[in-house]
């Protein structure tokens, strides 16, 4: 009997099982479960998947029947493979709904990522390219849409924003993502944006650029800005962060085509390691206040996408050496990690992930914990 607090089986009922009826020989939730539930525990493929299957079989039939047993690998790879991703997304983005906390002035960071071994020579199929948003006071992922290709991210990142609650959110995105359109969709879904400038707003960017380069030499002279400095200090690596921020956009052009442009942004990092000094400067455009504090959160917490879940997907779950790719099965099988991140990040101790998912490997209470969200 399924358990009735169980959010994530609740969730997932409804994704539509893609086989007639007389060949459903294993339940489609018991295919999901076993799937979560092993992907929790470190198995990374189909054999893997079933082997620990045939382990926890018990323990599995708290949650589903299986009354079949346990699918084989070949049964698995073939069901999983024929889900719909749009369908499996919403799911997923309506169970996320339901355990997310609403955090006023949360930023959300959209940011790619490539499944390096996902592509497949034979049939022509590109590695799969994962458009993620990324609650950064939540600690969770709200949301992916897949596409086949990184310079793709322009038409996934509309489709993704689509689906996310941005009311009172401030959305990040890299230079890729700095659209018009784009800015436009956030504010019309309630939101606010910061969003990175480089060569593909070669003008604006040019101009935001020289502004605060001309601002700095002249220490500011008869300019209102915001200013903050952040200095970390550890491994032998010094990092300064200097953020400026200004609502003075009169130097700019055509900033009527971005809708709700309040102010633009400078950062500059000042690395020192050993006797090896570097120095990276960005420019933004935002339609935040000139509050540099909150400027610099969302800075930083964009950056910190990289680290809270890409780094974990490499190094955690081994995503650039998983080799499922066949059907749809490559973008399932990333929002599947995107759950067992989810899952992971719901559990409040203060162990790694990496010691979490060894842990969920052989304690059978602490891996039912985190399938129930508790």
């Amino acid at each position: 009997m399924l358990p009735t607090d169980c959010s994530l089986i609740k969730h997932f009922s409804n994704v539509t099982d893609p086989r007639i009826e007389r060949k459903k020989l294993h339940q489609l939730m018991d295919i999901i479960v076993l799937t979560v539930c092993a992907s929790l525990s470190g198995a990374e493929g189909w054999e893997a998947i079933e082997e620990f299957g045939h382990n926890k079989l018990d323990w599995l039939r708290q949650f589903v029947p299986l009354k079949n047993g346990i699918p084989s690998h070949d049964c698995l790879a073939y069901v999983i493979s024929r889900l719909s991703p749009k369908e499996f997304q919403r799911c997923f983005i309506d169970w996320v709904n339901a355990i997310r906390e609403v955090i006023p002035d949360e930023v959300i960071a959209i940011d790619g990522k490539t499944a390096r071994r996902s592509h497949d020579r034979k049939r022509g199929q590109n590695p799969l390219h994962m458009v993620s948003a990324w609650g950064c006071a939540n600690g969770l992922v709200l949301g992916q849409e897949a596409t086949e290709e990184k310079s793709n991210e322009i038409t996934a990142i509309p489709k993704l924003l689509a689906l996310l609650e941005l009311k009172g959110c401030i959305v990040t995105i890299d230079a890729m993502g700095c659209q018009r359109t784009i800015a436009e969709q956030i504010v019309d879904q309630g939101g606010d944006y910061c969003l990175g400038l480089k060569g593909n707003q070669g003008e604006l960017h040019e101009a935001v650029e020289d502004f605060f380069n001309t601002a700095k030499q002249a220490n500011f002279n008869h300019v209102e800005y915001a200013y903050h400095e952040e200095i970390d200090n550890d491994h032998g690596r010094l990092e300064t962060r200097r953020y400026w921020i200004t609502e003075a956009l009169c130097t700019l052009p055509k900033t009527e085509l971005w809708k709700e442009l309040r102010s633009i942004g400078f950062v500059e990092r000042e690395c020192h390691i050993g006797d090896k000094v570097t120095i990276e400067q960005r420019c933004f455009i935002n339609s935040i206040k000139a509050d540099a504090q909150l400027f610099a959160r969302a800075v930083r917490h964009h950056w910190g996408i990289e680290n809270q879940l890409h780094w974990r997907l490499d190094v955690v779950f081994r995503e650039d050496d998983n080799r499922i790719r066949k059907g749809n099965a490559a973008a399932i099988m990333t929002t599947i990690r995107h759950i067992c991140v989810n899952l992971f990040q719901q559990e409040e101790s203060k162990l790694s992930m990496k010691k979490k998912r060894l842990k969920a490997a052989w304690n059978d209470r602490y891996r039912a914990k985190l399938l129930l969200g508790k």
